[in-house]
């Protein structure tokens, strides 16, 4: 706890008012400090917040990890210093006042919106508006799941949110919302801050929506309030955590409440009251501080809520102690996946080479996703409507269904956008690794909680099939083709696309080994022959050469006069095409498989070097050029995707769009010749 506590003596008794008045004048005054920031909502939202906090929260500012302390969530996160007073209030370690003093500047904890990771107790990064109610699901689903392996006595709390009229108008909401009524995920607890006001001014501007209406139909239970009556709002909490369903409570909010000439107004939404109106507002609502100060007695009395929640970490200690579930909920928490995974996966390599399989890769993702999941129960699967075609769900995989959260296969129902959110909860809650599927071109739809997923280092699996044109009769609208370019943009994002059996099996195993980032498993419609053998110098390897990011899959006995680099389906057309120069033309080709332009990049440059060669380049992939040309150079050619695809059978299409072994001989004698 923040060392201030210590020298805290309690001076008089303290109202929730007083403390919610601290949390005002330590937003105005850090946004106003900051020439930037939004005071409107922690003002509106302080006395919710107050008495969310005071007596219903369970959280320990000096264990901010323990497993079983409620989750919360500010899903309007524009309104970070709400979350940010909050803490300072309650004793984080790293959130001194001077963390205040420096809102929005370089360095500081107190970032315009928080971000996991940057500061102590921030759940999730949050700002894109809808983003938290929807990984609030998330978290929401993981702790009835991890209820239902290991006990109430262990795992029993609850996710609050507070969202906005901007989280509610986002499409993921309604996503989000509809899958959490249908699997009646009675542990998380909304709380809306019905202000009415947006950036452009009332919310009428835009919306007639019936929000309560919405989210009754949705098969929530549904309270509205006034928001600065401290008892309705405590009396809706206490209705909330009693309900059989997820709760919204409308809280019916000035934004900016205390500032007397703002308040109410979209002025105090995005921009600084200003010296007048905060001199103002210190008087209007009896703050008779200086700026960032905090009286003992009302500091105090918040301390005591961290107090709280400390006494409430050393029973559950205890209660974990003594159960025989310990050792697996430790475990399940860290997310350490067994060896048995991974011997599997050596095991499923090894058969799969001696036989020689030609799947497509989506099947190879399911045959070694049944090695996976059979080795441990820490995985849990899911797909948006599509577990038939992205073959994610494997034998003996329960559903997880309303009131039945023992399974481990989740239907997100056609909600790409919420699904991605939903595991980005269940990742940061703790106590799984979450795999989803849908079609690579519905990345587009996903895309929002993706960059979520990158931006916070979590392991969250996508499993994105029907990769290219070689889906086929779907047509453009289905066919990826700048997909993976926008993907590979993407910062601390690995992008696989296998090439064939093997090189499915080591991507999985890449991504179940990537803790602190996200992977997306690009896999094909189409059978894909297996390759590595028939170009290795033995049938099986323990090596993971996918781990590498790319490597030399054939290297022609002579010297090298081009060097064929290709990923996916299109590294058999490679192969076929370095087989057809060496017997019909005499030219020596190298053929790289490319798996991954992330690890390959991570590598050392003597590697790079080694495997890119001196020769000439040309790079074969059925999507679209950008990026390549870093890989294949100034003078390198590309064959691949320049438009749209079409709708027709996969093997009219390549031949059409002229991604043909034939093709690929062609520009390789107009190099080098």
């Amino acid at each position: 706890m923040n060392s201030q506590a210590a020298a805290l003596k309690p001076v008089a008794a303290v109202s929730e008012r007083d403390m919610a008045n601290a949390i005002r004048a330590l937003a105005m005054d850090s946004v106003q400090k900051a020439n930037s920031g939004h005071p409107g909502m922690p003002m509106g939202m302080a006395d919710v917040a107050t008495v969310l906090f005071s007596r219903f929260i369970n959280i320990d500012p000096s264990a901010p990890n323990w497993p079983d302390r409620d989750r919360f969530v500010l899903s309007a996160g524009h309104g970070s210093m709400l979350q940010y007073a909050l803490h300072f209030l309650l004793g984080y370690d790293d959130m001194r006042i001077e963390e205040l003093q420096r809102f929005r500047q370089l360095g500081s904890r107190t970032a315009g919106h928080p971000e996991y990771g940057h500061a102590l107790g921030i759940e999730t990064t949050t700002g894109p508006l809808g983003q938290g109610i929807s990984t609030a699901v998330g978290m929401a689903l993981a702790e009835r799941m991890l209820a239902a392996r290991h006990g109430a006595d262990l795992v029993d709390h609850f996710t609050y949110v507070i969202a906005g009229d901007g989280c509610l108008q986002e499409g993921i909401s309604h996503e989000a919302i509809d899958l959490a009524g249908h699997l009646k995920l009675s542990r998380l607890i909304v709380f809306w801050d019905d202000n009415a006001i947006s950036i452009d001014g009332p919310t009428s501007l835009s919306t007639s929506m019936d929000q309560p209406a919405r989210f009754k139909a949705a098969g929530w239970h549904v309270q509205s309030v006034d928001g600065h009556d401290m008892e309705a709002v405590a009396a809706a909490i206490e209705a909330a955590q009693q309900s059989d369903r997820p709760s919204l409570i409308a809280c019916r909010t000035m934004i900016g409440k205390g500032a007397p000439n703002l308040g109410g107004s979209e002025k105090t939404h995005g921009a600084p009251l200003g010296d007048a109106e905060i001199a103002a507002t210190r008087e209007n609502i009896g703050w008779a501080y200086a700026p960032f100060e905090v009286p003992d007695d009302i500091l105090f009395a918040w301390r005591e809520i961290a107090e709280r929640g400390q006494a409430a970490r050393h029973a559950w200690e205890q209660r974990l102690a003594a159960s025989p579930q310990r050792q697996a909920l430790e475990s399940a928490v860290a997310g350490n996946l067994p060896d048995t995974v991974f011997e599997a996966l050596g095991a499923f390599r090894k058969e799969h080479v001696e036989k020689a399989t030609k799947v497509a890769t989506r099947k190879a993702s399911e045959m070694a996703l049944g090695a996976i999941n059979a080795a441990t129960d820490l995985t849990v699967g899911g797909s948006a409507d599509l577990t038939h075609s992205n073959l994610t769900i494997t034998k003996g995989m329960d559903r997880i269904a309303p009131d039945d959260y023992a399974g481990r296969y989740i239907h997100y129902g056609i909600r790409e956008h919420g699904m991605a959110a939903a595991m980005n909860g269940i990742a940061l809650h703790g106590g799984f690794v979450p795999y989803g599927g849908t079609f690579l071109c519905f990345a587009d739809y996903a895309r929002g909680a993706m960059r979520l997923s990158a931006l916070m280092g979590q392991r969250v699996i996508y499993v994105m099939t029907h990769d290219s044109i070689g889906l086929g009769e779907d047509g453009p609208t289905h066919q990826p083709v700048e997909h993976l370019a926008m993907l590979r943009a993407t910062p601390n994002l690995n992008v696989f696309r296998p090439a064939d059996i093997i090189e499915t099996a080591e991507c999985w195993e890449l991504a179940l080994k990537s803790k602190n980032r996200p992977s997306v498993l690009v896999l094909s419609r189409q059978n894909l022959p297996m390759l590595r053998q028939a170009h290795s110098e033995e049938a099986h390897s323990d090596e993971n050469r996918s781990s590498q990011g790319a490597y030399i899959l054939r290297e022609p006995a002579e010297h090298r006069a081009v060097t064929l680099i290709a990923t996916g389906s299109e590294v058999e057309i490679a192969v076929a095409a370095a087989e057809r120069l060496e017997t019909e033309h005499r030219i020596a080709a190298a053929v790289v498989s490319m798996p991954c332009w992330e690890l390959f990049e991570e590598q050392d440059a003597d590697y790079r070097k080694a495997v890119l060669g001196s020769a000439p380049r040309i790079a074969i992939e059925a999507a679209a050029r950008l990026g390549w040309d870093r890989w294949i150079g100034d003078t390198g050619a590309f064959v691949g995707m320049a438009g749209f695809g079409a709708s027709a059978p996969a093997p009219d299409l390549y031949r059409h769009f002229d991604i043909t072994p034939e093709a690929v001989a062609a520009a390789t004698l107009k190099l080098i010749i």
